[in-house]
């Protein structure tokens, strides 16, 4: 475990060095954050009655978003892995003795948690500062501030475990740019990246709560914003350790079966 963790604090350290391009997605965010709220502002004045969360819950559910969007997108992969898959590099990793499923899922771990670290502190500050009708509220209590906390830690493992399903599929598909660009497309609509989950009908709200993209920003997000609460949050949270533990031993054993097969084509 130690290799791993030094691998962690490698990458993490590694990441943190992009300071322009963090401020650049900075300025990125908070322009789509302000374009996003003010689109809800729209939708909630046209009917008030049909709007199914409350305004502070929403702003706060898309700066917590836009804060968060490099540890908790599909769309943040990391380019060395698939190239190392491409080019041949990873028969230098199969040499090594590590385990390649948890070498990756340390460094994709420590590389969204390096790009949300810059960006996230100066957004939520300037968020809380904000006019009213676009400020990020206040947790309604510790007690909900230490669940969203657990929750979105949770929410990082799920998405990493995902994301590492496709990193696998390119063990065995000569390019997985298809299915990443498929995946990630799936992913980002099913977590609530462009429409959160209440917005949805009812029906389809319920079965898609039940699948894995529900358990990554969907709940953290929800359960900060006070719409989600009581049972049905600790039934989320439940579902979030069940797709954590069930997508990270398909993934193991897709990784394992891809290791004794694989054929290096390039190098």
């Amino acid at each position: 475990m130690k290799k791993y963790i030094s691998y962690f604090r490698m990458w993490l350290v590694m990441g943190l060095q992009y300071r322009a391009a963090a401020f650049g997605g900075v300025v990125t965010q908070f322009f789509w954050g302000f374009m996003e709220i003010a689109a809800m502002h729209a939708f909630h004045a046209s009917n008030p009655a049909s709007y199914p969360m409350t305004m502070e819950a929403t702003c706060s559910y898309i700066w917590f978003q836009q804060a968060f969007i490099a540890m908790l997108s599909a769309r943040v992969f990391d380019g060395e892995i698939l190239e190392s898959v491409r080019s041949g590099n990873i028969a230098y990793e199969l040499c090594r003795p590590v385990r390649i499923y948890d070498l990756w899922f340390f460094r994709s771990t420590a590389s969204r948690l390096s790009g949300a670290g810059l960006r996230c502190i100066p957004i939520l500050l300037v968020a809380v500062l904000l006019p009213e009708s676009y400020r990020l509220s206040a947790p309604a209590g510790p007690g909900q501030f230490a669940l969203f906390l657990l929750t979105l830690a949770l929410a990082v493992l799920v998405s990493v475990a995902y994301i590492m399903l496709i990193y696998i599929s390119g063990l065995y598909t000569v390019s997985s740019d298809g299915l990443r660009r498929l995946c990630s497309s799936l992913m980002d609509f099913l977590t609530g990246g462009y429409i959160p989950l209440p917005f949805f009908p009812e029906k389809i709200r319920r079965f898609l709560e039940l699948l894995p993209f529900a358990s990554m920003q969907n709940v953290p997000l929800r359960i900060y914003s006070g719409d989600l609460s009581g049972t049905a949050m600790y039934r989320a949270i439940g579902l979030q350790v069940f797709w954590l533990v069930t997508l990270v031993a398909v993934g193991r054993v897709l990784c394992r079966g891809a290791e004794r097969k694989l054929m290096i084509q390039g190098g």
